[in-house]
């Protein structure tokens, strides 16, 4: 089965830029994700989402689901849920897109967290 793959263009703007400061980032109070390696893609008119190594994520919170979904921009994306520390699963509270877009490539090795299911801080630390 084919795929729609689209790229960036002025209708629809998609960068990736180093994030200066520290991203933070807290599921049920607990903290998951401590990176001062983010990176912020801006996509169109959507708010920026803070991209993180998944090596500044805590794995030993996190498990893999069955949840796949397809961006013509980036690519497929896997989640991951999250269980905080004494707190039930959050589930696919993280996405990732393992293998990108060449547009986006940067991104490989990154996740992102819904930040209706996350607490994101960005700090200039």
């Amino acid at each position: 089965m084919s795929r729609t793959v689209l790229e960036p263009s002025v209708e629809h703007p998609i960068t990736i830029e180093p994030m200066p400061g520290r991203v933070v980032v807290e599921v049920g109070g607990t903290v998951v994700a401590d990176s001062r390696s983010a990176l912020t893609l801006r996509e169109s008119t959507y708010p920026p989402v803070q991209y993180i190594p998944m090596s500044d994520v805590e794995q030993s919170l996190i498990e893999p689901t069955d949840t796949s979904t397809y961006c013509p921009f980036k690519g497929d994306a896997s989640y991951y849920s999250v269980t905080p520390s004494g707190a039930e699963p959050v589930t696919d509270a993280i996405w990732t897109y393992a293998d990108p877009h060449p547009a986006v490539a940067e991104i490989a090795g990154h996740v992102a967290f819904y930040p209706d299911r996350a607490r994101v801080t960005v700090s200039d630390e």
